[in-house]
């Protein structure tokens, strides 16, 4: 089998929030200066990838996804030298940094915009979508936070709207224009330039319009995401990166990529296209929520067997040609463990580390969010006033203003809410759990006194983030478990989601509790098979003999077949 390796397929990636990390200024901010202290912590996690989001200049309308100045750091988060600082720590210490590229909008704020919108005949008037009024009303456009869900705004000073597929002071780019696309190519190469090891592409798959703006065609029955993620020269405008930029320099790229479907996957990266090493895509993410509403719960529970389906579909579609992504939470999405597992006292300790083997034994590269390792939990805030997010804020609003019913939306939050994933990180059990001397801009989760935390678990052996560190260095001392082929096992199975990964003579099992329920589970191929077991969540036995297994609530279970 040809392993094709790379370090970025070998690496395990350590997504970082930097707002809610670690304030070392006081004012109750995540700073460069806090991740810089945090270095060494990092590294003994075991994993060699950090993946740090925005911290370019903003007015932080959406936290930084709004980018005033793409050359210049946000002065919240500290200076260039503060970076350059960082960048040299974690250089220090065989760390890789992947930034943010945040490049289907900018900032209303941004030079660009700011000239785009003085005058129709502005040289920078074309880096932007806009509509003349005089053509009347702009075709329906869906915006993410827009209290009216519409993607035109309205600007008097040349009676034209602009296109904002996000917040109204997010404006989006007109990749369109060569001139904006080989503006974009520089930034890039300027932190390429600087030693940074990669991107990940924010919602890159939206960057292509058809700027005839025709009425939205019925085969999407009415969902603008897949539509928004099929523009129709996309895909030049990837090739054209790579060959411009992304090929001179040994980087990875990771794309996020809402409404791509699993048919077009290979459309972006299989290797011979020369577009992108992965993206993230969004079927486990929507697996919860009501079809065509991103962020509402749907009422019924999801199933094992849906959730069991989604990954072996995906890893099936990337089996021989492109490589995947691994990720059950991130700063869009609540914490995997309250999403996943269990949350409650008694599943917690299993629920959190099962999930952990679950993402280091699969095939594609493991994303771990900041306080993944520890099992932080999802805050579930009471009332609406907490929130600082503006896609929950806009939201609200739109309910009020149509006289729905608030109550629930809040009850929904509890689960869906970004904000969920963006509570600082619970360090020890001071003051605001070591995160900051003042009171944080989010608040922090108050389990943090009750062992969810870094420094009570590092003072015990069998706590979660030491079983973090034992996963983490099992997947790195078997080369199977990062290319190993995978089969499923008992599909059909609402309790455990087994599998293999198998590499010439190497076959590991690898079997997972999903369930609060005791099972007794018979694997009829593995009656008389030589087992070790390399690493379990549970010291109860596991494996009786002749295929039998008991497995306890949430069990996580690793052997090596002979």
């Amino acid at each position: 089998m040809e392993l094709n390796r790379q370090w970025w397929k070998e690496g395990i990636v350590y997504q970082i929030y930097p707002r809610s990390f670690q304030d070392t200024t006081g004012n109750g901010i995540g700073d460069l200066q806090g991740i810089i202290k945090r270095l060494d912590y990092i590294k003994s996690l075991g994993v060699n990838i950090i993946w740090l989001n925005p911290v370019y200049e903003s007015p932080n309308d959406d936290n930084g996804y709004d980018i005033s100045d793409y050359r210049e750091i946000m002065k919240e988060f500290g200076t260039m030298a503060d970076f350059d600082e960082l960048l040299s720590g974690m250089k220090d210490r065989g760390l890789k940094l992947v930034m943010d590229l945040v490049v289907n909008h900018s900032s209303d704020e941004h030079q660009w915009f700011k000239e785009s919108r003085k005058s129709r005949e502005n040289t920078y008037r074309d880096y932007y979508h806009w509509w003349p009024a005089e053509k009347g009303t702009p075709p329906k456009r869906w915006s993410f936070f827009d209290v009216e869900s519409n993607a035109w705004k309205f600007d008097e000073k040349t009676n034209s709207y602009y296109l904002h597929y996000f917040s109204v002071k997010q404006p989006d780019l007109k990749w369109e224009n060569p001139k904006l696309r080989e503006e974009i190519y520089d930034l890039m190469r300027f932190w390429f330039e600087k030693g940074v090891d990669g991107f990940r592409m924010d919602v890159i798959p939206f960057i292509s319009k058809d700027i005839c703006f025709p009425k939205l065609p019925e085969k999407y029955n009415g969902d603008f995401i897949p539509f928004y993620a099929n523009g129709p020269k996309l895909h030049d405008y990837l090739q054209e990166m790579n060959q411009k930029v992304l090929c001179d320099y040994d980087i990875m790229t990771v794309g996020e990529a809402p409404g791509v479907s699993i048919d077009q996957a290979l459309n972006f990266v299989n290797e011979d296209r020369k577009e992108l090493n992965m993206f993230f895509h969004f079927d486990l993410m929507g697996l919860d929520r009501e079809p065509g509403e991103t962020f509402m719960m749907r009422k019924e529970p999801w199933k094992l067997t849906e959730f069991k389906k989604i990954h072996s579909d995906w890893d099936a579609a990337l089996a021989n040609k492109g490589w995947g992504s691994m990720y059950l939470n991130n700063h869009d999405f609540p914490r995997s463990v309250s999403r996943w597992g269990n949350d409650s006292k008694t599943h917690w300790y299993n629920s959190a580390t099962m999930l952990q083997t679950f993402l280091l034994t699969m095939r594609g590269t493991p994303y771990i969010y900041y306080g993944e390792e520890i099992g932080m939990t999802n805050i579930k805030f009471e009332n609406l006033s907490d929130y600082k997010d503006i896609n929950t804020i806009n939201r609200a609003e739109t309910i009020r203003q149509n006289g729905g019913d608030l109550d629930a939306f809040i009850q929904n939050e509890k689960d869906a809410g970004r904000d969920n994933a963006r509570t600082p990180m619970q360090w020890d059990t001071s003051t605001n759990s070591g995160f900051s001397t003042e009171k944080p801009w989010l608040k922090i989760n108050e389990n943090f006194s009750e062992g969810i935390n870094v420094a009570s678990q590092e003072a015990d052996k069998n706590s979660v983030l030491n079983y973090f560190r034992e996963i983490v260095q099992l997947r790195k001392d078997h080369l199977a478990l990062v290319y190993g082929e995978y089969e499923l096992l008992l599909p059909e199975n609402e309790q455990v989601y087994i599998y293999t990964r198998s590499l010439e003579q190497q076959r590991y099992l690898i079997l997972l509790s999903f369930s609060k329920e005791r099972a007794l589970i018979h694997l009829e191929n593995f009656v008389g098979t030589n087992a070790k077991l390399l690493l379990s969540n549970d010291d109860a036995v596991s494996m009786v003999k002749d295929g039998n297994f008991k497995v306890r609530p949430y069990h996580a279970m690793v052997y090596k077949l002979f």
